[in-house]
């Protein structure tokens, strides 16, 4: 098993020490070992929703995405790049990168990303307190924006609120629950253009209370309940009784998911009502 702190809080692990590195090379090394996966599952269904929403606009402007808690960026390389997760957690494990300083390792993924662009290529900000990790991001090229801003706390800033209001789509995979309902009503309080949120959410976390902010700002939420998206092995017996009970006191069935041993998360699509 990986090692991670537990928080008592909670009772999931946290790997607080690999979030905020020079370069995702800790991070790779910690989670491609637990098939941290979760990034993969949305890739298409992110692409997908940028059509969706693109084509709702009604121009041929593209669609501004804002990716919360993005850390390295590796949903923005996703979307953005010919690339899958697979391919970066080999780039990123491969002997050839380890050897490289993070400054090196900046100047080659630069070339790395560029040389894999995508067409269809639409700009992407990029949200999450991990400094050092957003600021790799935007070093590289994977986000047109970069914004070390904890939204839970503090109000944002007069940058953030510009970039938002031209925003078409926010995208999240695994932060809520790290952030909360406070998040998403700071974000859409600064909303020009109508916003779409496509967000894959753990199933041990309650997502009730977001649903209710989305829906005081316009938008729908709708999900399929009987499809589920993987997103990592459990670190621990004591991770998975943690994960179990969630599931059950939200009265969801693990039999089959979490059970077996490893998160498993929902996606919610929000939309405004006309769509």
């Amino acid at each position: 098993m990986a090692a991670g702190s537990v928080s008592a809080a909670s009772g999931k692990t946290r790997f607080d020490d690999i979030y905020n590195e020079p370069d995702p090379r800790a991070y790779v090394r910690r989670l491609a070992p637990l098939e941290y996966e979760i990034p993969h599952q949305a890739q298409d269904v992110f692409r997908r929703t940028r059509t969706e929403r693109s084509a709702a606009g009604g121009t041929d402007d593209p669609v501004t995405v804002l990716d919360l808690c993005c850390s390295y960026g590796f949903n923005a390389a996703l979307l953005n790049h010919h690339v899958t997760l697979a391919e970066l957690y080999e780039h990123y494990a491969s002997p050839e990168v380890d050897a490289l300083t993070p400054t090196e390792l900046i100047e080659q993924d630069k070339k790395f990303y560029a040389s894999r662009r995508r067409a269809d290529a639409t700009p992407v900000i990029g949200i999450d307190t991990a400094d050092n990790a957003v600021q790799y991001a935007l070093a590289v090229g994977l986000l047109d924006e970069a914004y070390a801003e904890n939204l839970e706390d503090h109000p944002p800033s007069p940058r953030l609120r510009r970039a938002v209001a031209d925003t078409g789509l926010i995208t999240v995979t695994g932060g809520v629950g790290y952030i909360t309902r406070r998040t998403f009503q700071a974000l859409l309080e600064c909303q020009r253009e109508p916003i779409w949120v496509s967000a894959f959410v753990l199933r041990t976390v309650p997502y009730g209370p977001v649903i209710s902010e989305l829906e005081a700002h316009g938008l729908i939420t709708t999900t399929d309940s009987s499809r589920t998206y993987p997103q990592r092995m459990f670190t621990s017996a004591a991770e998975q009784r943690y994960a179990v009970e969630q599931v059950l006191r939200a009265g969801d069935d693990p039999t089959g998911l979490e059970a077996e041993g490893r998160y498993y998360t929902r996606l919610y699509q929000s939309r405004p009502p006309s769509v």
